[in-house]
């Protein structure tokens, strides 16, 4: 069985406005705290030119901070889909979603092939899907979340929030990479 093999330093997730040494700048806060849809603003933002690049799906277990956020047992297996959301063929967005297989059943079942369809398109089509608040992490190469080939030495910002659809928990989150045009 594949796994992702990043060895991960834990991320400190906060919600905003928790007192911190540093916040991301206005531009990047709206777009951290939107609530809507990722992948639509995304697109209007590239002006249609946008797509999905899947760097890994794999079957392996949350890290200890995702299965605490997710309410699941520390060993239960997850889907584990890593991509990078592109806009004017440039890396914006670099996106983590761990969906444990006891939520991939019934009408979610299709997700474990999403392929390189954008998975916020499908989350916000749902008329019963339910959001938690959003949080936020500042997030550097020695937290081995992101690849090293798309952050390099910057700090970044990231989101994280579950979704949760017919009680079936999804955790995603969303980093901004250091090119993304902030506005």
């Amino acid at each position: 069985m594949p796994t992702i093999s990043r060895s991960r330093r834990a991320l400190r997730w906060f919600t905003y406005p928790a007192p911190q040494p540093v916040y991301p700048s206005a531009s990047l806060q709206t777009w951290l705290l939107d609530s809507g849809s990722l992948t639509a603003k995304l697109i209007k933002h590239s002006g249609g030119d946008f797509n999905v690049e899947v760097l890994q799906q794999v079957y392996s277990r949350a890290s200890h901070s995702e299965a605490l956020a997710l309410g699941i047992d520390f060993q239960q297996r997850c889907l584990i889909r890593e991509v990078i959301l592109r806009g004017n063929g440039e890396p914006w967005v670099f996106a983590r979603s761990v969906l444990p297989l006891s939520s991939l059943t019934g009408p979610l079942y299709h997700l474990r092939k999403q392929g390189n369809r954008p998975l916020g398109a499908f989350l916000f089509s749902q008329p019963h899907l339910k959001r938690s608040p959003i949080a936020l992490s500042l997030i550097s190469r020695h937290h081995a979340y992101v690849p090293e080939e798309f952050l390099g030495d910057a700090q970044v910002w990231g989101r994280r929030s579950i979704f949760s659809i017919d009680n079936r928990p999804l955790l995603v989150s969303e980093v901004f990479l250091p090119g993304f045009p902030e506005t």
